[in-house]
């Protein structure tokens, strides 16, 4: 377990007016030459004694692609986490990532540094007792794999969206946080938007009254293509790239990390736009309505019947279609019987009427001319995600879009994809979290897994 009374770092003198071991100077202290010669990359806590960062979080990157660098760029520059190694099937990227950390290191202590590890298999990273948490952003297909065993290893886990690659998945990752008391976050970063959550909470608290249709556009992917065989590109590990996904031959395509295309377009490793898109916008739908532990009970998809649009129905006959026109260009539309509520990145929020946009929760004269039937709930306040989660380590309490909620999210995504599929109309029963009366979609609540990359 964590220690439970570990508190954010950044200070320079302690409670009792004693001095603080500094970001400065611990980087300075742990990183001259003779230093990189004797001692680790992390100098044991016993060396400083009182003044040791202890509260210092050992940090671990896995996946060093697209997603990965703006989380590295974050976590580098904060006083309370120190990045100890990167992980990476491409030894390019991995090299690559190890230098930005430690030229990022060397120009805040002054000293040329070199203390951060690049390992190839995550399993060794996982297995260092100095690292403490770690963030996952490979592609969907390893979410939960290396998910479950860094939790098992003690490790709290940032993993990016959407959280799994099959419904089993989520169940497991839930579980396995509970039981082990990790702090889990899902990379669902609208959660930590202001007008997602100004959105979120007019919904939630009736003042569009009863909402019964939800637009949201996700766009759409092209096809997944049957791929010629390429030679596979030295450094790097194709074998362990698709892991427990079946085998096809390489083509820089089917790995290519694209926010267009690339890997995201194969049913193979993820729900293609519902996991893609999906995973954030039917997030914040989850989150207007209430249903953060629960879920739709039908799934219809685009052509059956002459439907002209993805359709998921919640238990109250609350319809989200997805890719129907959304007013203004918005990337969400919440139509209720006295109003509606647009939103987008941004911080792009239109309502109808106008002055509910204006409110402001927090103060209570607004607040004393709310409309009757305000239902004064106040929704969870995080103003940026990967702080949330820091923020949450430290004090061990839950982060705004945990394990539970991204595994909702994720049941959305990959049925919606099932449905598609399968060409056909699906039943949830979201409490027991059974397809309800087709043992064929049944099947599809998890996958195989190629050997031996069997882990859970």
């Amino acid at each position: 377990m964590k220690d439970q009374s570990r508190k954010p770092a950044g200070t320079s003198r302690t409670a009792s007016g004693g001095a603080r071991m500094t970001r400065r100077g611990f980087l300075k202290g742990a990183t001259g030459a003779a230093a990189i010669a004797a001692f680790p990359a992390i100098v044991p806590s016993s060396v400083f004694g009182a003044n040791a960062p202890n509260n210092r979080i050992g940090m671990g990157l896995i996946g060093m692609g697209l997603m990965m660098n703006s989380h590295l760029n974050k976590m580098v520059r904060r006083d309370d986490v120190q990045v100890l190694a990167v992980c990476d099937v491409d030894r390019g990227r991995r090299e690559k990532a190890k230098k930005q950390v430690e030229d990022a290191y060397s120009k805040q202590a002054g000293v040329t540094y070199k203390g951060c590890a690049a390992y190839h298999e995550f399993e060794e990273l996982l297995a260092r007792d100095d690292i403490d948490a770690v963030v996952i952003a490979t592609p969907d297909h390893w979410h939960a794999p290396i998910s479950v065993m860094a939790m098992r290893h003690g490790k709290d886990v940032y993993v990016q969206k959407p959280m799994t690659l099959t419904i089993r998945e989520g169940r497991i990752m839930s579980d396995t946080a509970k039981q082990y008391g990790c702090i889990l976050q899902v990379g669902s970063q609208q959660r930590s938007e202001r007008a997602f959550r100004k959105a979120a909470q007019i919904v939630r608290n009736g003042l569009i009254g009863k909402v019964h249709t939800i637009y949201t556009n996700l766009g759409e992917f092209p096809p997944p293509q049957t791929l010629p065989e390429e030679p596979i590109p030295e450094g790097f590990d194709y074998d362990r790239w698709l892991g427990p996904t079946p085998w096809y031959p390489y083509n820089s395509l089917r790995v290519k990390g694209d926010y267009g295309g690339g890997w995201r377009c194969f049913w193979d490793y993820g729900s293609r736009k519902n996991g893609d898109w999906g995973a954030h916008h039917f997030d914040i739908i989850q989150w207007a309505l209430g249903m953060d532990d629960s879920g739709p009970v039908e799934f219809i998809p685009k052509g059956y019947e002459g439907t002209e649009y993805q359709t998921h129905i919640y238990a109250d006959g609350c319809k989200v279609l997805r890719n129907h026109p959304v007013k203004n260009g918005h990337m969400i539309q919440f139509i209720g019987e006295k109003g509606e509520v647009l939103v987008s990145r941004g911080d792009k929020l239109e309502t109808t009427p106008a002055e509910l946009k204006d409110m402001d929760f927090h103060d209570q004269e607004t607040l004393s001319d709310i409309p009757a039937g305000y239902k004064g709930i106040w929704l969870y306040v995080s103003n940026q995600h990967e702080d949330n989660w820091i923020e949450c380590i430290h004090a061990r309490k839950q982060p705004i879009c945990h394990a539970e909620i991204g595994h909702r999210t994720a049941t959305i995504c990959h049925l919606n994809g099932i449905a598609e599929r399968l060409k056909r109309p699906l039943k949830w029963d979201p409490v027991k979290e059974e397809i309800i009366g087709d043992p064929e979609a049944s099947r599809w609540i998890d996958r195989p897994r190629r050997a031996p990359y069997v882990y859970i």
